[in-house]
């Protein structure tokens, strides 16, 4: 290793140690353990949707999900006055759509999920859990407030925290993992006119900057978490409308209700 790799991975060590610390020891970070602690188990023999945000979305009843347990993802917001109802939780962790997007996240009236390392922008929001991706190794957390990692997907920390809360059944929807914009994973582009990709044309319209998916990861994820859930005898099953995810058994969207 080089010693400016060396110095490096100095500095990432220091920098996880202070922010685990900070967390440990500040009112932000206990609040949230506490929140965390006491959602640990709670749903045990229930079911919840993850809603991820493709197209598919908009050939889905969703009206169906009123009164369900959900877990609406980056911007589903803007699918909540069609919709008529807020999603239970709000995930996001991407840098980038917290950024542009935070009083907008911050505005939801559910139960939000943001990283710890994003705290600066909703020291004021309300209903907000702070959760530690920072410095996670690959791996699938059964214990949400511990390390969590993204696994390249905010729908793989959903499921994370889905897992925790105890939910027996986790049933995907809008997880249509294929999009028309290529190039190399992770890559921020600015979006040159309507998004193809989600569920409505100005998700990531005009003017957005996003990174571009790294679907490979993700499906290393989500077999991790399909594995999690098998162990303990919980399941992932998958009612995207013609999805192309082949991890998870398929289910009829219709059929569940």
């Amino acid at each position: 290793m080089s010693e400016r790799n060396s110095l490096e991975e100095i500095k990432y060590r220091l920098h996880c140690i202070k922010q685990n610390f900070l967390y440990r020891t500040t009112q932000a970070g206990r609040a949230s353990a506490k929140v965390l602690a006491s959602l640990e188990g709670q749903y045990r023999g229930k079911r919840c949707f993850i809603l991820g945000n493709g197209p598919s979305l908009m050939q889905t009843d969703l009206t169906r999900l009123k009164g369900e347990f959900t877990f609406g993802l980056n911007r589903i917001y803007l699918l909540f006055p069609e919709l008529g109802f807020p999603t239970t939780y709000l995930v996001t962790v991407n840098p980038l759509v917290i950024d542009q997007c935070a009083p907008e996240l911050a505005a939801v009236p559910s139960l939000k999920f943001f990283p710890w390392t994003s705290r600066h922008y909703f020291s004021s929001a309300a209903e907000t859990v702070y959760i530690r991706t920072h410095c996670a190794k690959p791996h699938f957390s059964t214990h949400a407030n511990q390390s969590v990692w993204s696994g390249a997907t905010v729908t793989f920390v959903a499921m994370q925290l889905a897992y925790h809360m105890g939910f027996s059944e986790v049933i995907l929807l809008g997880v249509d993992h294929s999009f028309t914009t290529q190039g190399k994973p992770h890559t921020a582009v600015v979006s040159e006119g309507d998004d193809p990709d989600h569920f409505t044309p100005n998700y990531f319209g005009k003017g957005f900057k996003w990174q571009l998916p790294d679907l490979e990861t993700s499906e290393i994820a989500y077999q991790m978490a399909g594995q999690a859930f098998e162990a303990d005898g919980r399941k992932i099953t998958d009612a995207t409308l013609g999805g192309k995810l082949t991890i998870f058994p398929k289910v009829d969207y219709e059929s569940l209700f």
